[in-house]
Order: C-alpha cells, then sequence, then structure tokens
C-alpha cells in the first residue's frame, strides 16, 4: 500500500459494570475497517492490566489495533464516532481513545504500560505522556482509558496467549447463557493443554461465560489461534452468536506479578512478589480465611490468603521459619484493617523443621509416658518404665517444597494456569490468512 500510514489505536473504559464491553467495540470497529479495506498487521491486542485498581470494571482490560491504511483521517474520525456510540457513559465509563502514527514503537511506550500493568498510573501521567509524545487523544468523562490506550498500544508481549471472544446476537442481551455444560467439558478435555481456564471440575463450573448483560457470550483461551477456534466450535448451546474475533493477549502470562515488591515500601494497590520467611504460625480467621507474616530485612508484611482461593488449607501448615514467595496485589490499609498483600499464588522454597517438645515415647509399648507430676518425671501407665526428661522430636510437614496455585475458578485474567508454568509464546506472527474475525449476521 503505497503512500500508506501505519496507524496504532488503543482504547479502553468505555465499558462499565451494568454492560457493554471494550472487545465488543473493538469488533465493531474492526468490522468496519474491514469495509474500508485497510491492512491489518496484527491481531486485535487484548491486554489485562492492573487487577487490583479499585474502580476497574471486571477484567481491566484495554484493546489496540495496528493497520495500515490510506486515509488515516477518515480512519480517526469514524473511530471516535464508535466511540462516542458505544461507550457506556451514562452508566460510569470513561472512555480514552489514543492514535499514533509510526511503523515502530518506541521503548518508553511498553515501559508505561509495565507501570500500568503493575502500579497506580494517574491519569495526569497519561495525558502527560501523551502530549510529550505526540499522541492524538479523544476521551470523555475524566479520561482514565487514556491509561489504559497508550498502555495497550505499547506493550510488550514477552509472552503471549490468545483469545477467541464471540459475541450475542441483540435480541438475548440480559437473558441468561445457555451453555451446555458436557460440551465445556468436553472440549477442555479435547483440547487440553492447548486452551486453558475453561471448566473448573472442583466446582462444577463454567469458566468460559460471563454473567452480567454485557454483549460477550463466551471467550475460549489458548496458545495459539487454531486451538481457540477449535475449542468455540466443540461448544454448544440454543443460542446463535452474532460473530467473533480473535485477540492477542497477555491474559494467563503472570506478568502482572513478575516484578518483586519493596517489603519497606509497599504501594496501595500494586501488584508483584515478596520473598521472606515466615515470622509466626499463621491465623485462621472467622470465614476460614488464613493470614500469616513474611519477613526480610527486618521488615514485615502481611499476607491474606482467602477461601475461595482454595489455598487455604495449604497455607495454614506453614510455621515460623519457612522460606516462601507470595504473589498478588497489595491491599489499601483502612480504619479496621492494615496494609495487606492479597495472595493470588505462593511457592515454598524451603521448609524448616517442626520441632516439638513432648512427653517421652515408651520404646517398649510405643506409648506416649504420663507425667508424674511436678518435676517428679514421667511414667508408661501400661508397663511402668520411666524417664526423667521430656523429648524433642520433628513432626512431617504437610506440605511441599512447590508452587501452589488457587482452584481455576478463583483464577484471574493474569493468573499463570499450572499448565502454562514453562510455557512462553515470543514470537509474535501474524497470519492474516487465518479466520480470526467472523460476523455471522
Amino acid at each position: 500500500m503505497k503512500g500508506s500510514t501505519v496507524l496504532h489505536i488503543g482504547f479502553d473504559d468505555t465499558d462499565s459494570r451494568k454492560g457493554m464491553c471494550t472487545t465488543f467495540l473493538a469488533y465493531k470497529i474492526v468490522e468496519y475497517l474491514k469495509k474500508e479495506r485497510v491492512k491489518f498487521l496484527d491481531y486485535p491486542y487484548l491486554v489485562r492490566f492492573n487487577p487490583n485498581i479499585p474502580w476497574k470494571t471486571r477484567g481491566n482490560g484495554a484493546v489496540a489495533l495496528k493497520i495500515k491504511t490510506k486515509e488515516p483521517l477518515v480512519i480517526k474520525q469514524n473511530i471516535i464516532k464508535f466511540v462516542k456510540k458505544y461507550s457506556a457513559t451514562r452508566d460510569g465509563a470513561n472512555p480514552g481513545l489514543v492514535f499514533y502514527e509510526s511503523k515502530d514503537i518506541p521503548k518508553h511506550f511498553s515501559e508505561f504500560g509495565k507501570m500500568a500493568l503493575c502500579t497506580l498510573v494517574s491519569r495526569n501521567k497519561a495525558k502527560e505522556f501523551a502530549a510529550q509524545n505526540g499522541l492524538e487523544t479523544f476521551y470523555l468523562g475524566n479520561g482514565q482509558g487514556l491509561i489504559g490506550a497508550i498502555g495497550a498500544i505499547g506493550y510488550n508481549f514477552h509472552d503471549h496467549t490468545f483469545e477467541l471472544i464471540s459475541y450475542r446476537d441483540e435480541s438475548n442481551l440480559g437473558k441468561r447463557r445457555e451453555i451446555f455444560k458436557d460440551s465445556v467439558m468436553k472440549m477442555q478435555q479435547i483440547t487440553h493443554p492447548k486452551t486453558f481456564n475453561n471448566f473448573d471440575a472442583n466446582k462444577d463450573r463454567i469458566l468460559i461465560a460471563p454473567h452480567g448483560p454485557d454483549p460477550v457470550f463466551f471467550g475460549v483461551r489458548g496458545e495459539d489461534v487454531k486451538s481457540v477456534i477449535q475449542g468455540a466450535s466443540l461448544v454448544k448451546s440454543q443460542e446463535k452468536f452474532r460473530g467473533y474475533m480473535i485477540f492477542r493477549s497477555n491474559q494467563g502470562t503472570g506478568d502482572h506479578l513478575e516484578n518483586e515488591l519493596n517489603i519497606k515500601d509497599l504501594k496501595p494497590f500494586s501488584s508483584g512478589y515478596l520473598i521472606g520467611r515466615i515470622s509466626e504460625r499463621p491465623i485462621i480467621e472467622l470465614g476460614g480465611h488464613v493470614f500469616f507474616s513474611l519477613t526480610r530485612d527486618g521488615k514485615t508484611a502481611k499476607c491474606a490468603v482467602y477461601r475461595p482461593t482454595g489455598l487455604t488449607g495449604v497455607a495454614s501448615k506453614l510455621i515460623e521459619g519457612d522460606f516462601v514467595k507470595a504473589g498478588g496485589g497489595i491491599r489499601k490499609a483502612s480504619k479496621n484493617h492494615e496494609r495487606v498483600l492479597n495472595v493470588e499464588f505462593f511457592e515454598v522454597l524451603s521448609l524448616d523443621k517442626d520441632m516439638v517438645v513432648m512427653n517421652p515415647l515408651c520404646d517398649r509399648c510405643k506409648k506416649r509416658m504420663k507425667s508424674k507430676g511436678k518435676g517428679q518425671g514421667y511414667k508408661c501407665t501400661k508397663c511402668g518404665k520411666t524417664s526423667s526428661k521430656k523429648v524433642t522430636e520433628e513432626i512431617p510437614r504437610q506440605i511441599r517444597d512447590q508452587l501452589y496455585l488457587p482452584i481455576p475458578s478463583a483464577h484471574r485474567h493474569l493468573s499463570r494456569p499450572a499448565q502454562r508454568r514453562s510455557k512462553l509464546n515470543t514470537k509474535i506472527e501474524f497470519d492474516n490468512s487465518k479466520k480470526w474475525f467472523c460476523n455471522l449476521n
């Protein structure tokens, strides 16, 4: 396409807790762009940012598109119209839209994306970045969406997955999604390990479909385009969807927990991991939640493992001295609660010995002796053998040196599932011949 321009388009925060979906806006924009005969240079990006931001909507995902066009001005004007039309501004959405004309993305764009992935980035910071780097912006409301829009354009996929998202016909919006559970179970069996987080056998629960009034019907996550298309073809329902689109994504990569947090300066809402020793035996509080503390460099951080994760049984078996890596998000301190790391995973790096002082064991009868009274020693009630003092014994640990992950239904979009533990998709290859976009209307 001679005389054409490479145009990067990023947008975010077009949805609300009551409905709409930023990926559906992307679907509508791609539908329009295909009619304009632009050249797509990559799959649409679906980038999930920091899941600990308190005002996020569901998966906190932003979208970016990379195209080549001879009419960038017309394209920009029309996309602004789409953002105005399909943003849930009446329900609190604060959409942000960014355009950047350049063949290559500067390195500091990816650094901005990394900040948005792991920390709390202000709207002013995003506006300042846009002004300094020649980004064209459009936003409604307070412009919160500019953060994700910029971050999605510059995101560095050192690992990536794919998600096929199908969309509902307007006549079905607001109705219950009727997906046959056995078809999802079968799909998981057939496509595993190429797809992930489709069904939680622990909870007997489908994981591919949202429960709200948004236009998404279901989404299949996997390692490549072929696998997610195969997975979606195996999902059965009486409802017919309007079409689908495949996104390149950071879902299932665990990218938000790759950076080590500073235990001396834990920033509220930041994501990452801590390494330290358990400073005291965990406490099980009302509701079955488990709390433990990690100590390092003279500082201590409280960690919370909540019951829905399915990790509380294991976490309660930690003891003082165990060396642990715990990943998650920092919950802001409040009047009634101190600052705490909400645990998304933990890994036991080394176990301490659990030594307990006990009454001596009778070597004849294999039973614990009884105390004869203060300072009088111990005696076997069966054979009469005596001993003068207690003994220290090692109690076998009921926990191992390994990584512990939550059950699938407790995974966040970014959580790295067990099957992806040593998996990295590093190649960024776009095959426009594959059917990554489908409109059935």
